[in-house]
């Protein structure tokens, strides 16, 4: 997975507007965004626990939170919007999945000036833990009934993506959480695990997408988790911007650029090798030719590239004789600083698009607005081969396609039904080969 930069994800997002509607944990996504729309730091941990606040990183309090009485009931409302010159982005607290107060936000959206391009959503633990202890059918009636609503809604092109629940940890001490329900963690997680399933099916039987972050965090509790067992630090929701921009760009047909990985936010171990060392990728060697980075690939037919290709330079000859230093197929890129709201951004000035350069943030991708490779002084290029009289192979890698709905490939998870893995053969070869009857 590429990680995209604050550039890229503006550019991405250009004249979208992007709705996210959900608990606390998606309000932590919607913050994430809106930061990664302006620049490359993480949240800090006061950003992720505040609440309601009046404003965060240039956005807005429209309704509820610290304009009212804060509480932790089930009538709590916290309307947010941040909006720049190309972006809007928009964030409704939800404690249900489907109710009133949910069927005037469709209303709101559908009458409004604009019409969202991207929806964002989930709810889950308000309803398991908040309204009595036979839930089950409501909550099945109400996702059917908010799927329902969001078909009749929505534009046929608008992006709904449905986000699965994260896992919750071994024990839950959130306040919104009562305490009878905090001493019953264990069940709380396989019912997180079980209202997944119900809501990924519905969405999929509309023909909506869903991002199963609870498939891709099950593993990092121990490590990503707060204290609290509901919530994630910044890094876990930096990884999990990554993965919705990833899947919205596939959704869009967006050619992402052409890089590995930087940096990971959430590691799984050390890799195969000695316990303790990293692999790093050595660039290729070709008899005693020095190491040359591989052709830039093509895109896919049908697919717009996020960034503008960078025009090939000719081929230059030194004078001198070059010396023997490879270049590295890809450059490590450190990982993004902390930057803390006060320190980083002051809110007394408007936001320049060219306020954080190279100098702030090493990338090793250039900006959107350079054409050209930089090349350092002491840098000297090695001979160029002869261009060959045949075409040149094409390096094109296959990028995974997003259906609406039914993805074509489904990828192991919690949620596959078992009679869709194949049974093994009890039929045995035989040892030797059998006389034919006469």
């Amino acid at each position: 997975m590429v990680h995209l930069l604050a550039s890229e994800v503006r550019q991405l997002l250009h004249n979208k507007f992007v709705v996210v509607l959900g608990d606390s944990v998606q309000r932590a996504v919607y913050k994430d965004l809106v930061l990664l729309l302006q620049k490359d730091c993480l949240l800090t941990l006061r950003q992720l626990k505040a609440k309601g606040e009046h404003t965060f990183e240039q956005d807005e309090l429209v309704q509820g939170g610290q304009q009212g009485h804060m509480h932790n009931g089930t009538h709590y409302r916290e309307v947010r919007q941040f909006c720049s010159g190309q972006h809007l982005v928009r964030f409704y607290f939800l404690t249900r999945v489907y109710s009133d107060y949910l069927e005037d936000v469709l209303e709101e959206l559908q009458s409004g000036e604009h019409h969202p391009d991207l929806v964002i959503m989930n709810s889950c633990l308000w309803d398991i833990t908040r309204y009595g202890e036979d839930f089950w059918p409501s909550y099945r009636r109400n996702l059917e009934r908010l799927f329902g609503r969001l078909r009749q809604v929505l534009s046929e092109s608008c992006l709904l993506v449905w986000n699965t629940a994260m896992p919750v940890g071994d024990k839950i001490t959130s306040r919104f959480v009562p305490p009878e329900v905090q001493f019953a963690a264990a069940s709380v997680k396989i019912n997180v695990i079980e209202a997944n399933f119900y809501s990924s099916a519905e969405a999929q039987r509309h023909g909506f997408d869903v991002l199963d972050l609870h498939f891709h965090f099950r593993r990092h509790t121990g490590k990503y988790l707060q204290t609290d067992g509901v919530h994630w630090n910044q890094c876990a929701h930096r990884h999990l911007s990554q993965l919705l921009l990833a899947h919205v760009a596939d959704a869009w047909g967006v050619e992402l650029p052409q890089r590995d990985p930087v940096d990971k936010w959430i590691t799984d171990g050390p890799g195969r090798g000695r316990p303790g060392r990293r692999l790093e990728r050595q660039p290729l060697v070709c008899g005693d030719q020095p190491a040359c980075p591989l052709p830039r690939p093509l895109p896919l037919p049908g697919r717009q590239a996020l960034l503008p290709t960078p025009s090939p330079r000719p081929p230059l000859f030194p004078l001198l004789s070059p010396q023997r230093h490879p270049i590295p197929l890809h450059q490590v890129m450190p990982p993004f600083p902390f930057c803390p709201q006060e320190t980083c951004f002051s809110s007394d000035h408007p936001f320049q698009s060219d306020q954080f350069s190279l100098n702030y943030f090493h990338s090793d991708v250039p900006p959107s607005t350079q054409t050209e490779f930089a090349v350092q002084g002491d840098f000297q290029y090695c001979p160029q081969p002869p261009v060959p009289r045949f075409p040149p192979p094409c390096y094109q890698q296959r990028v995974p396609v997003v259906h609406r709905g039914f993805p074509r490939y489904h990828p192991p998870d919690p949620y596959m039904p078992w009679r869709r893995r194949p049974k093994t053969s009890k039929r045995r070869a035989s040892a030797y080969k059998e006389p034919r009857p006469q």
